[in-house]
């Protein structure tokens, strides 16, 4: 594997067709690109201790959890209150992700809610965490462009 990117060609290879048959074999998958089987366990369980592949919860909608509705927090924090701050956050079952900005704002907390009072339950834990100075909470109306890494696979796979 190429050490700076951690994924190479042949691996963005495996990942595409890991992308487009998720439960396929490795058997099946060698086949389809016409590596060995050995070649393709070995990528894999490379690829998965490396982190290249994360967790089967992404692929998890929380909408069949029944939390149809995603919003976007985003926190002032004490940055000397960082670590406590994002451990509590962590407790906080609806809250999905949490990425630390620079900028102005300190924290982009992605939530799910079942529903506008769940949202606003949600918020108001958000802003009771100690540390957090301030919160500005954004309602996402629709997913416009999904997760998606297949363009970036596909230009690593051509390479």
């Amino acid at each position: 594997m190429n050490s700076e990117r951690g994924v190479d060609a042949t691996d963005a290879r495996i990942l595409l067709a890991l992308a487009a048959r998720p439960r396929a074999t490795v058997v099946a998958l060698a086949e389809q690109l016409g590596l060995s089987r050995n070649t393709v366990q070995a990528r894999v369980t490379r690829m998965e201790q490396g982190g290249a592949l994360g967790s089967f919860e992404r692929r998890i909608t929380p909408n069949a959890l029944g939390h149809p509705l995603t919003a976007f927090v985003t926190a002032r924090v004490d940055q000397r209150r960082l670590a406590e701050v994002s451990e509590a956050l962590a407790g906080i079952d609806e809250v999905v992700e949490v990425f630390g900005l620079s900028g102005e704002t300190d924290l982009l907390v992605r939530v799910v809610a079942a529903d506008a009072e769940d949202l606003y339950r949600i918020a108001g834990q958000i802003l009771a965490v100690p540390g957090i100075e301030r919160t500005a909470t954004a309602l996402a109306m629709r997913e416009l462009v999904p997760h998606r890494l297949t363009p970036l696979l596909r230009r690593a796979a051509a390479e």
